[in-house]
């Protein structure tokens, strides 16, 4: 959390971009704007009161309960089988279908992996 505390102090009392303020903590601009973002939406500012231990912040910061699980529907295999033996169809055009119809579903080389796994017995 002393990480925290410093990319805090360096944006409101410094005034210094991202990327200064990634060369000085050692991390990434990314995780820097990460953060920042994060103390913004927890409603922290800079001075952090003096009865705010790393804890609190932390949970604050990274609370536990907003991970959420992906849902992702599971290709049918067999019917996947099933259209490759026809002329033409290929597991690329089988995994465009099955995109179109899961925007949240697994992307190509997942879905091929998972089709390679399925089909050995």
């Amino acid at each position: 959390m002393r990480k925290i505390k410093e990319i805090l102090r360096l944006k409101h009392e410094n005034g210094l971009s991202l990327r200064k303020i990634g060369v000085c903590c050692n991390l990434n601009s990314s995780t820097v704007s990460d953060y920042l973002a994060r103390a913004k939406i927890a409603g922290i500012s800079w001075p952090i009161s003096d009865d705010m231990d790393d804890e609190t912040l932390e949970n604050l910061l990274f609370p536990k309960n907003l991970t959420t699980k992906r849902i992702v529907k599971e290709p049918d295999f067999q019917a996947i089988r099933q259209e490759l033996r026809k002329k033409g169809v290929t597991l690329q055009l089988l995994w465009v279908e099955y995109k179109e119809l899961n925007s949240e579903g697994y992307q190509y080389s997942r879905f091929c992996e998972l089709y390679q796994q399925w089909k050995k017995p």
